[in-house]
């Protein structure tokens, strides 16, 4: 069996946790989250990064950060997962979609201005499948119009845009440390990014349930109170721990990814398969972190048919998501401004293939091996 995914495993992450067991703080911010948070930090340049129990943890904080109101409206592709919605749904904003780019799934940038009114707060573009949006355009009309610009990088830890991380060029960032990430933080996980200084110290205090007790342990305060809005977002030290076995090992993690990615593109570029299934497309201004591997097939009928030839070679694939406009509940919390000419036709066609750390060349060339049987190439 060829899995779609496994979550990848240093070998250290059971000393770390046990590390964790044996010391005195099992709770948010121990000395692993603390290392986590420095190697960020240090690693990305940002103003503060804070672990949180997910990216929808994560998001949900950038949405209270910026201040969004009930009317306010929030750009951003459909083609995402609904966390990147949800975030700014519950503090009552309306979703504005515009649509994407077919090569790379990302937000077209030169349909977000034709979406912009009084009553826009946000751009929220998702660097989909680790490779970049074009994050000059997208700022320079954030700032153009007085927006803020909160990046969902959930699939892009170690991807960069002309040099810069991917999470550090809007005023927020969010990262996922899901099991099916390149990195986990023991199956669930997540960071905020914060890029800009204004919202440094109210991150904290929403972070910690609207209290300010990371200034009391500090010192800087002679007790902790009720100071803003909050929840519970601090996640578990032992997701410290666990994270922080893998961040030792980031770019070797990256570099042997980035060889499987380039294993599959290369036997499918070279092989007569190339005219019968779509490539993945990565812009000369991206360094992206292999988060996945997706081929295009000629239509949602032939990806079905392709899924199910695939299980009986006993190999896992996906496919990804339903824009969210099209949904039931999509309908009523947005709208899609412009054509839907490639959002939806798209999707449809995208099929992901089997991705993962511990993934061996000779799966790799099983997989594409298996594809080309179904066309008989």
């Amino acid at each position: 069996m060829i899995p779609f995914t496994k979550p990848t495993v240093t070998g250290q992450e059971q000393a770390y946790i046990t590390q964790a067991i044996n010391g005195s703080h099992l709770s948010g911010d121990g000395p692993f989250t603390k290392k986590c948070h420095q190697w960020f930090e240090e690693k990305l340049g940002c103003q503060k990064a804070l672990l949180t129990p997910s990216c929808t943890a994560a998001l949900e904080m950038a949405a209270i950060l910026i201040d969004i109101q009930p009317g306010d409206e929030v750009i951003m592709p459909s083609y995402t997962f609904v966390s990147t919605a949800n975030a700014f749904v519950l503090r009552g904003a309306t979703i504005v979609f515009v649509d994407i780019h077919p090569d790379t799934m990302n937000i077209d940038e030169t349909l977000i201005e034709a979406a912009i009114t009084s009553k826009t707060k946000a751009i929220v573009p998702v660097h989909y499948a680790g490779v970049a949006c074009q994050m000059d355009t997208i700022m320079d009309i954030a700032e153009r119009h007085g927006l803020f610009v909160i990046e969902d990088a959930a699939q892009a830890m170690m991807s960069t845009f002309e040099g810069r991380p991917l999470g550090t060029i809007g005023h927020i960032g969010t990262y996922s440390f899901h099991a099916t990430k390149n990195y986990t933080s023991g199956g669930e996980g997540g960071l905020l990014i914060i890029n800009d200084e204004q919202f440094s110290v109210r991150a904290e205090f929403i972070r910690d349930k609207g209290t300010n007790r990371k200034q009391f342990f500090r010192g800087s305060v002679d007790k902790y109170t009720w100071v803003d809005i909050g929840s519970s977002f601090l996640p578990s030290e032992l997701q410290g721990a666990y994270l922080y076995s893998q961040l030792e090992l980031a770019e070797d993690i990256n570099i042997r990814r980035r060889d499987l990615w380039n294993k599959y593109y290369s036997l499918i570029k070279s092989s007569p398969l190339s005219t019968f299934v779509g490539l993945p497309e990565v812009p000369k201004y991206c360094v992206h972190n292999a988060h996945m591997f997706q081929i295009k097939l000629s239509s949602e009928t032939e990806r079905s048919k392709l899924i199910k030839y695939l299980k009986n070679f006993e190999i896992e694939s996906a496919f990804h998501y339903i824009p969210l406009h099209s949904s039931n509940f999509g309908k009523q919390k947005t709208k899609f401004v412009g054509a839907d000419i490639y959002t939806t036709s798209e999707s449809e066609k995208l099929l992901r293939l089997p991705m993962y750390d511990s993934l061996t060349h000779s799966e790799v060339s099983s997989v594409v091996k298996a594809i080309e049987g179904f066309f008989n190439v």
